[in-house]
């Protein structure tokens, strides 16, 4: 029997909070604009409600979303997104058996980053782009009080604390993380995920609405 997902009891609340927000705009902006333009089968890991993988397959990619919230890939099956639901640290497919993967938001809900991306590594085929999207460690986490994307972060000890958190300086008590808590890994960690599941990262960077970037997009390859 399945234990129930952190984001099950949210879904509802989710759809309705972040649907046409402009900090959803953005991040769908950029990772379409990361990610090439393609006929073969892609993989979304984290797909949650499905709003970005429905804009992937409008990019020419035969898409599969995965996630371990069955209330969240309700909302993906209503956008015709074909989605199964599983791990991200253990990814139900053969090795290589996509073309392409993208991850949105998920180092900051997955427990062990690394062995979600040596998962990437391993069910994408050699050379095939996985792009990421996700909040930024420096500026966003338990240390670092913000509202929205935008003004000047309010600095709190701990940011080279890992792991993972339910209450914290940086959360609103009204906000998601509220709700779900978040997994925080500083920015070295993040990236050291990568290169030890054997990716090149040939793209890198961060975005604003602010003084401060909110948000870090890549793309790599092995």
């Amino acid at each position: 029997m399945r234990t129930r997902a952190r984001y099950d009891s949210v879904a509802d609340w989710y759809e309705h909070e972040f649907m046409g927000s402009p900090l959803d705009d953005v991040a769908r902006e950029t990772v379409l604009r990361l990610l090439p333009d393609g006929s073969g089968k892609l993989l979304d890991v984290g797909c949650g409600t499905g709003v970005y993988t429905a804009a992937m397959s409008r990019c020419g990619w035969t898409v599969t979303g995965i996630d371990e919230s069955e209330s969240m890939l309700r909302y993906a099956r209503e956008r015709g997104v074909d989605v199964v639901r599983g791990s991200a640290e253990a990814l139900p497919f053969d090795d290589e058996s996509f073309d392409a993967v993208v991850s949105m938001w998920t180092h900051t809900d997955v427990d062990d980053f690394a062995a979600m991306v040596r998962e990437v590594a391993r069910v994408l085929r050699r050379r095939g782009p996985f792009v990421y999207v996700g909040a930024h460690p420096c500026f966003v986490g338990p240390h670092a009080r913000y509202i929205s994307g935008g003004g000047v972060r309010e600095l709190h000890s701990g940011y080279f604390r890992a792991g993972r958190y339910a209450e914290a300086p940086g959360i609103s008590p009204n906000g998601l993380r509220a709700r779900v808590g978040a997994t925080h890994l500083p920015l070295g960690l993040f990236l050291q995920a990568l290169c030890d599941a054997g990716f090149r990262i040939e793209h890198f960077e961060e975005s604003a609405t602010g003084e401060y970037p909110y948000m870090v997009a890549l793309r790599c390859r092995r």
